[in-house]
């Protein structure tokens, strides 16, 4: 029903709304407009209501007793809902603009990119954008909001769009760029230094060195490349005779022997040196060289000043011809020529005046040397002259160690121990040196007497020449070198001890170690640092939950609870621990935590590992929550839900609510079978019939002459009456009434028109009767009769 309360709170409700709608604006905001509009709200309004009033006249009709009842038309208030227009000032924003958050917003048709939207369809641009959507950026020229702005900059230089501040080119400074770079400096910002040498200036813009007079290379470093001078290395040197330019000015500088402007005149005879400012110092006729001074000795002189004759035995330019004299003649030192002993003869003083054998004044005596060992006889005094390779009185003796030749008077220069030919004076080498004085050791690879034999020294050994005999290089062993070390020892021979750690390897050449993955330091004693790895500890650990990764692998430690190469993936339901290693014991669905293995109980249950249920009368997490007090249930709640296991009949979160109609049984889930108006039982879904049905789904009617609840009663109805099987009313046969249809009926002679008939309030006449049936089964007598 519509009451006055329901009318309050509607006309509330459109209060509410209709002030919500007029100030959620703020009416003193310009972009702000109004209007009235209409709306319609349901109101409570009464009417005059139409109804059928019956009352009751005097009549004619003898069948009830001069009474007849009349119907006429009279009317009552009433109320019903309808439909109210009302009006209101509408407020919204002005056109242009549109909404947000209360507040009226201008409307740009193109979004502005980079600006503001300041009234409908125009864009305030930030600094540095153009445009009438500010998507354009400002040219080179121009800069600030829509690009209004000229830029003043110089040299180049670029102009920021948004400030104006100039970006100079490379060699300008200043605040439009109309300056150079100071001396000295170069390139953007002007923050290079210049690395020009011997006086260069320095391009402002590229750096790039001006090289003063005299100067070359990327910085002026180097001078003018012989030949060159001046500007740019550019002119040419005229300097003749190996004389040197200046490298600024182009003078020439003589060398030694040269004089004048070009260097091209020799010094002058009797003078040499730079300049030819030094005078010779040359004898016996001899000359100098004009560059250095060296004397050019004449025929027969020698010595750095030419002083001294040619030793003896020698004669002639640079005493470079020997003496052919023989028999003790003397050699002039200029020719050549022979001055004879007494007693020889000829060119050479190789002819004597004895015969051969014998001397003497007269040739009487016999000559007392070695005959096979002798050169010759002293004609006058007898005195032998031995052959090469021979000494002694008699020329019976060989020559000493260390001399050869005639006399055994010259001196061998064979070296390293070599022998000296007696009569040659040519060297016979001892194993290791060759060379005709035997200086030289055998060439690398080869050794023995005369070189001939090859060495099998290996990894660079050193090979005896003498004998070929290997001395390793540090890091070998064995006869040929070729055996590395043993672990543990380094060095020339093996002879010293590694002292490397941890497994790491030591260079058999000079001990130092190569520590394997994992190991750092001197000898390998260090562990990686924190945060490091693998060779040398160069590699970085990349672990997300972890006490630092394997020195060596990388491999990340994982803290309890996570595993993962990285360490950054969460156990999975039912493990914990390092790596996630441990499987959890929690029972029930519970989970564990991921770094200590602890259970986290699901709903409803409790203990250690979860295997218990909540305690009677708890339900939930942790079974923190109390039950609610159930009605009719079997015991507490459950103890995951917390909801009430209700009994057969009931339902509701308390089970205080009896099965609806139509349902049955635990949790109201059988469908209740009675037909015909019975009522189902809410717990086991049995039928209690309506009166006048029976059976086990209230189907079958009472039997004939039975009536009432389970058709318990008898009929008592007479005279051929239908008895009602609902509460046993007799239903009497046409000229019978009473209570059980025992009475005849006192209807007087009607002549009717053939039924069925329509009653006056809209029933039907049973054919052949004087009765008439609602549809409800009410019933009564014919008043009125109208044929169909």
């Amino acid at each position: 029903m519509f009451s006055i309360s329901h009318c309050y709170g509607l006309f509330a409700l459109v209060l509410y709304q209709w002030l919500g709608l007029a100030f959620s604006l703020n009416l003193e905001d310009p972009n702000v407009c109004s209007h009235w509009e209409s709306y319609s709200v349901t109101v409570q309004e009464s009417y005059a209501h139409p109804y059928d009033q019956v009352y009751y006249t005097s009549c004619t009709d003898i069948l009830n007793w001069f009474k007849c009842t009349r119907h006429r038309i009279s009317y009552r208030t009433a109320y019903r809902r309808g439909e109210k227009t009302m009006y209101r000032r509408k407020s919204q924003c002005c056109p242009g603009f549109y909404e947000s958050k209360d507040v009226c917003v201008p409307h740009c048709a193109d979004k502005c990119v980079h600006g503001r939207c300041i009234a409908p369809n125009t864009c305030q641009c930030e600094p540095g954008w153009g445009g009438p959507n500010c998507s354009s950026a400002c040219d080179a020229d121009h800069w600030g909001p829509h690009c209004s702005s000229r830029c003043q900059c110089k040299n180049g230089a670029l102009c920021n769009p948004i400030t104006g501040a100039c970006h100079c080119a490379a060699g300008f400074k200043g605040w439009r760029c109309e300056e150079r770079c100071d001396q000295g400096t170069y390139g953007n910002d002007c923050h290079q230094k210049c690395q020009c040498q011997n006086g260069a200036t320095c391009d402002h813009v590229t750096g790039e060195c001006r090289c003063p007079p005299g100067y070359t290379g990327a910085f002026c470093e180097d001078l003018c490349p012989p030949g060159k001078h001046g500007p740019q290395c550019e002119e040419r040197c005229p300097c003749q005779n190996g004389g040197v330019c200046h490298h600024v000015t182009g003078e020439c500088s003589c060398p030694a022997g040269w004089m004048g402007t070009v260097c091209g005149q020799p010094c002058p005879e009797g003078r040499y040196g730079r300049n030819c400012s030094q005078e010779c110092q040359c004898h016996n006729g001899g000359t100098c060289v004009s560059a250095t001074g060296q004397c050019h000795c004449s025929p027969g002189y020698t010595g750095e000043r030419c002083q001294e004759e040619c030793p003896f035995g020698m004669y002639g330019m640079n005493c470079a011809e020997t003496c052919q004299c023989r028999n003790g003649g003397k050699c002039y030192h200029i020719s050549g020529a022979c001055l004879c002993e007494p007693g020889y003869t000829g060119r050479h003083c190789e002819k004597t005046l004895c015969s051969e054998g014998l001397y003497g004044m007269k040739c009487d005596k016999k000559c007392p040397c070695h005959g096979k060992n002798t050169q010759s006889c002293h004609p006058m005094s007898g005195e032998c002259s031995c052959k090469p390779g021979w000494s002694g009185l008699y020329c019976n003796e060989t020559c000493s160690p260390g001399f050869y030749g005639e006399s055994c008077q010259q001196i061998c220069s064979c070296q390293n121990g070599a022998d000296c030919d007696s009569v040659t004076g040519k060297c016979i080498c001892a194993p290791g040196f060759t060379g005709g004085d035997c200086s030289i050791a055998c060439p690398a690879g080869t050794h023995g007497s005369n070189c001939s034999s090859i060495c099998m020294c290996k990894n660079n050994a050193v090979c005896s020449p003498v004998d070929g005999s290997c001395t390793c290089k540090a890091g070998w062993y064995g006869v040929d070198c070729s055996i590395n070390c043993p672990r543990g020892s380094w060095g020339l021979g093996c002879n010293f001890t590694c002292q490397c750690q941890n497994g790491g390897a030591c260079n058999a050449l000079i001990g130092t170690c190569t520590c394997s993955p994992g190991w750092r330091g001197v000898n390998c004693e260090l562990p990686c640092q924190d945060g490091t790895y693998g060779m040398n500890c160069t590699e970085r650990c990349d672990c997300s939950h972890a006490d630092g990764c394997h020195p060596a692998t990388g491999y990340c430690r994982c803290l309890a609870g996570w595993a993962g190469m990285r360490c950054d993936s969460v156990c999975s339901g039912g493990h914990w621990g390092p790596n996630c290693s441990k499987s959890c014991n929690c029972m029930n669905g519970a989970s564990c935590s991921p770094d200590e293995g602890i259970c986290e109980c699901a709903p409803g249950y409790r203990g250690p590992t979860c295997q218990r249920i909540c305690s009677p009368g708890f339900f939930g997490h942790r079974c923190s929550q109390a039950c609610p007090q159930c009605v009719h249930s079997n015991g507490p709640c459950h103890h995951v839900t917390g909801m009430c296991d209700c009994l057969a009949g009931f339902m509701g979160s308390l089970c205080n609510e009896v099965c609806p109609n139509g349902r049955y049984g635990k949790n109201c889930a059988g469908i209740c079978t009675c037909t015909n108006n019975g009522t189902c039982n809410p717990i086991d879904g049995s039928c209690q019939c309506y009166p006048g049905w029976i059976g086990s789904d209230c189907s079958q009617p009472c039997p004939p002459g039975h009536w009432g609840p389970n058709c318990i009663h008898t009929c008592n109805c007479h005279n051929g009456a239908f008895c009602s099987a609902y509460d046993g009313e007799c239903k009497c046969s046409p000229g019978w009434t009473g209570l059980y249809c025992t009475q005849r009926s006192r209807l007087c002679a009607v002549t009717l028109p053939h039924p069925p008939y329509l009653c006056s309030f809209g029933t039907e006449n049973t054919a052949g009767s004087a009765h008439c049936t609602s549809a409800n089964g009410a019933e009564g007598r014919v008043r009125q009769c109208n044929s169909l």
